[in-house]
């Protein structure tokens, strides 16, 4: 297989990755999160990524044994003398945009989390005491300092 199809390829499935990343940005940014959606998203990512994984092994494998060396310099020395160089800077490009996705989705979860965390810990700390007085009155002034009554 040629150097341009391979990376052709290997641009095919890093699209599908991008199109599951922003498919999960999406199910994360809605307030209601979609559990079995979001874990689907997941497996497929993984599966994705494991592809991606074995391509570019096959590519680095395949680069080393024409005489280029490893690294960015003999991906572009090979893609420059198969003259498909345009290929792999677009390839590289859209790998960055990917990272890039998959950090922001990192930190999606991040904030969902700590959201998680604080809704947690308000309910402990509110089961941990007695809501109500022996009169039926509350004994809190609402909750988180805002006021239950009306």
């Amino acid at each position: 297989m040629s150097l341009a199809r391979h990376i052709a390829r290997q641009r095919s499935h890093l699209e599908t990755l991008i199109e599951l990343l922003e498919a999960e940005r999406e199910c994360l940014a809605h307030g209601h999160v979609d559990g079995e959606h979001l874990s689907q998203l997941a497996r497929d990512k993984q599966e994705t990524f494991v592809l991606l994984e074995q391509l570019e092994s096959q590519r680095v494998t395949a680069q080393r044994k024409l005489g280029y060396g490893e690294g960015r310099l003999g991906a572009e020395r090979a893609a420059q003398d198969a003259g498909c160089m345009q290929d792999w800077q677009t390839f590289r490009e859209r790998a960055q945009h990917a990272k890039q996705l998959n950090q922001l989705n990192g930190v999606l979860v991040g904030s969902r989390l700590a959201q998680n965390q604080r809704i947690l810990d308000f309910l402990n700390e509110a089961a941990g005491k007695a809501l109500y007085g022996p009169d039926g009155q509350s004994r809190r002034r609402g909750f988180g300092g805002i006021a239950s009554s009306a």
